[in-house]
């Protein structure tokens, strides 16, 4: 007897990583149940993919409104040909998503459902007016924007992420809540592509929550010097009003002070939320709070119910997706065979496109402050990237790279706030999880490139080891 499982949110990256491990077995009918019109998942239509295809055009007048080499004006950005490029190639990739899912339904034993899915009771679905009841159902529903609840917000125009990707015109001026992932890639783009005059709220005393102080502090240094931005740190909203032009007013607490920001927009880069509204979790046992989906992928109220990607509201990372998926996969199949089941466990390996991807930043494995809180016996070595005058030759000497090594030698970690530390991270990745010695890492002269930064840092390491 075949057993059936269906899958909630299809075509987005946790949904097609399940579907495409699970597919290998024939004695597992699968239902692939997605709405998204035109489909394709949250990364291809309005995340990773249209978001660096909209950064890169910003990039290149970045590039060259700051090389003194260069004469000419700067040149300006085509906001419609940037947005009429970025809807023809995430619509070539989406198309690439579809066909990838059609090619899964061809198969014997599955069967994909373009309709709206929504739970009767404990694995029970309505699909389309049909009632189905699988032995398993994996919900990958994704993410939406979040908007705070913020006094005044419901009578204001908010433009989220989504919005700015599309939009072919701006305002003279913004008013940005949100300084995190979300902020850090668009705000640059709104001030370059956009020409605005940015003010922008972070509630802490610097950005990059992940990182260690001072790759969080060059980075704020970096945003309000090279796009000319306003910054208020320790800041917090207090409620936002319309103003009689069209525009709004922002009422923000600075450390005590209150001090009133007015715009002609307002930008909310306040996050994600899990996408479960509509599915009418209310009708089962499942209670989405703060720990309900397990390591395993399993929901705490449901062990036949799992809930892979930004839906669980883990780590809304596009490949975290794809590995809960492929866990997600497993376990199921662990399940039936009445195996024990795994956890999903990820070495942290994040990139963020800040400063229009001149200035990224990477982390892999622990920061200095995550070591220490592990309790790693650990040392730490700092390079900063106008030590090696290859970044000066590139005209982006800005930033840092750290280092974090066990006193046994072993790399456990590696942050860089610099030109191409986004390329740099698989590298780091492979060392990191591969657990390997900084001493026996290569230390040899080549044609000069950016990664020289990490023989820097690899051989301070092991100096300072043998010391």
């Amino acid at each position: 007897m075949s057993i059936h499982v269906a899958i909630v949110g299809a075509y987005g990256s946790a949904g097609v990583a399940v579907a495409q491990r699970l597919a290998e077995n024939s004695d597992i009918e699968l239902s692939l149940i997605d709405d998204g019109e035109p489909g394709g998942g949250l990364c291809i239509l309005r995340g990773c993919m249209p978001s660096k295809e909209v950064l890169s055009a910003a990039e290149h007048r970045f590039a060259a409104r700051h090389d003194a080499r260069l004469d000419e004006p700067a040149p300006g950005v085509d906001l419609e040909q940037v947005v009429e490029t970025k809807n023809e190639h995430t619509q070539n990739f989406a198309a690439h998503r579809r066909a990838a899912v059609e090619r899964l339904a061809d198969q014997n034993g599955v069967t994909l459902h373009r309709e709206t899915a929504t739970f009767r009771d404990d694995r029970v679905l309505d699909v389309g007016g049909e009632t189905i009841e699988p032995d398993y159902i994996v919900i990958a529903t994704g993410s939406n924007a979040f908007i705070p609840e913020l006094p005044g917000i419901d009578g204001v125009p908010v433009h989220t992420s989504a919005d700015v990707l599309d939009a072919t015109e701006f305002g003279d001026s913004g008013v940005v809540m949100g300084f995190g992932y979300i902020g850090m890639e668009l705000v640059p783009y709104l001030a370059e592509a956009g020409g605005m005059d940015l003010t922008v709220i972070e509630h802490d005393a610097r950005p990059l929550d992940e990182a260690d102080p001072p790759f969080g502090d060059a980075l704020l240094e970096y945003y309000r010097d090279a796009f000319d931005l306003t910054v208020l740190t320790e800041a917090n909203e207090k409620y936002v009003e319309s103003t009689s032009d069209d525009g709004v007013r922002l009422v923000v607490d600075v450390d005590g002070d209150e001090r009133i920001v007015e715009a002609d927009q307002l930008f909310a880069f306040t996050g994600r939320e899990p996408a479960l509204d509509g599915l009418n979790l209310e009708n089962t046992r499942l209670s989405p709070e703060p720990g309900w989906v397990r390591d395993t992928m399993q929901a705490r109220d449901d062990d036949r119910v799992f809930v892979v990607g930004d839906v669980n509201g883990k780590e809304p990372i596009l490949h975290v997706a794809k590995e809960q998926g492929f866990t997600a996969a497993r376990n199921i199949r662990a399940d039936i065979a009445g195996d024990e089941l795994e956890a999903y466990e990820n070495t942290h390996h994040h990139v963020v496109f800040s400063g229009l991807g001149v200035l990224p930043y990477a982390r892999v494995g622990h920061s200095a402050g995550s070591a220490r809180g592990a309790g790693i016996d650990h040392i730490v070595v700092t390079r900063e990237a106008s030590s090696d005058g290859v970044f000066k030759t590139k005209n982006a000497a800005d930033g840092l790279g750290r280092l974090v090594v066990n006193t046994d030698g072993t790399v456990v970690g590696w942050q860089g706030l610099h030109y191409h530390a986004d390329v740099m991270a698989k590298t780091m990745q492979v060392i990191v999880e591969m657990g390997l010695d900084v001493r026996d890492l290569p230390n040899r002269a080549y044609h000069p490139t950016t990664p020289e930064i990490l023989d820097g840092l690899f051989r301070d390491a092991a100096e300072e080891l043998d010391a």
